[in-house]
């Protein structure tokens, strides 16, 4: 078979309509798109289980189950998220389109088709699409080299996965929105990764650092920023990765930020980063309970170090936890 024909991008037609469905099928044939047919919702979740199309144009009002709830399966998916959806209206239908934004709708259509305007919406999402997905798997990428720094340092054990879970709960009981939880739960595994960048010499010393020595060290968060930096889905990473060794005194690094120069979501995840590392045994020291670990933390928050209403809420939370189990 010829590679180019495999290379196509597949653009899948959602139509009860034979009509509608060939008119379009022809018109994107002509471009040079592999063409993919269903005739009603659940068709159409079965072609894109089995054919991983690029873009779908999506009929609203079909028989079963309406466009608009396929599109909101679609965008609900981990799988599918990325996969482009516009929505074929009738012209100049204001709340057909209206509820197609609500539903996760990427671009809409109007029937009868204007050939070069279906050409160029086409063509524009399906390059967006490729984009997108090179990002998400360049995102991929620091997640895997975020856990080789893990396993990197046998000492720290499942810190990052367990970070990962107190961060979407501490989250949810802050009632964070939830680009905040994100953001959040994807510090659980990058905050570290800039370790990548110090010497095992250092890295994983089991005694006191000298101050050259905490230097290096505290060059991790830099170096943390600097390789996260390029992508636009970790905006919300950043200051966590660059802040999360800073305190409410201004004591910290790299920027000695003072009260609430620290962003809030990095004083979220600052005092679950602490309660996790006192809370498990370390080559320096035993595991704490959790009541010694809030004892010291209190003790911090005493010294200027933490936000005390912030630590509070987590006290009522890690408290909440343990009813809970």
């Amino acid at each position: 078979m010829n590679c180019l024909v495999c290379e196509r991008p597949k653009v899948l037609i959602v139509d009860d309509h034979p009509s509608s469905r060939m008119t379009a099928a022809s018109l994107l044939a002509m471009e040079g798109y592999e063409v993919l047919e269903a005739e009603n919702g659940y068709a159409a979740l079965e072609q894109v289980r089995l054919a991983a199309p690029d873009l779908i144009l999506l009929d609203v009002m079909m028989p079963g189950m309406d466009g608009y709830e396929v599109c909101r399966r679609l965008k609900q998916d981990e799988q599918t998220r990325l996969t482009p959806i516009v929505f074929v209206t009738a012209l100049n239908d204001r709340r057909a389109r209206l509820k197609g934004i609500e539903a996760g709708g990427d671009d809409f259509l109007s029937k009868p088709f204007d050939q070069l305007e279906l050409s160029a919406r086409v063509r524009s999402l399906v390059r967006q699409k490729q984009l997108n997905e090179d990002l998400d798997h360049a995102g991929q990428v620091l997640f895997s080299i975020a856990r080789t720094i893990e396993r990197r340092d046998p000492n720290t054990g499942d810190h990052c996965e367990r970070l990962v879970d107190w961060g979407r709960r501490f989250g949810e009981f802050l009632q964070l929105p939830r680009y905040a939880l994100r953001d959040l739960m994807w510090a659980g595994y990058l905050h570290d990764i800039g370790k990548i960048g110090i010497p095992d010499e250092i890295l994983l010393k089991t005694g006191t650092l000298t101050p050259a020595e905490q230097l290096v060290m505290q060059q991790h968060v830099l170096i943390g920023e600097q390789i996260c930096q390029p992508l636009r889905t970790m905006r919300g990473v950043l200051p966590i990765i660059r802040h999360h060794h800073e305190r409410w005194d201004g004591s910290g690094y790299p920027d000695r930020l003072v009260g609430d120069q620290i962003p809030f979501l990095v004083q979220v995840f600052q005092l679950l980063d602490i309660y996790d590392a006192l809370t498990h045994e370390r080559p320096y020291k035993p595991a704490l309970s959790s009541q010694e670990a809030i004892t010291i933390m209190r003790k911090e928050v005493e010294k200027g170090w933490r936000n005390p209403a912030l630590m509070q809420q987590f006290v009522d939370f890690v408290s909440s936890q343990q009813i809970a189990a």
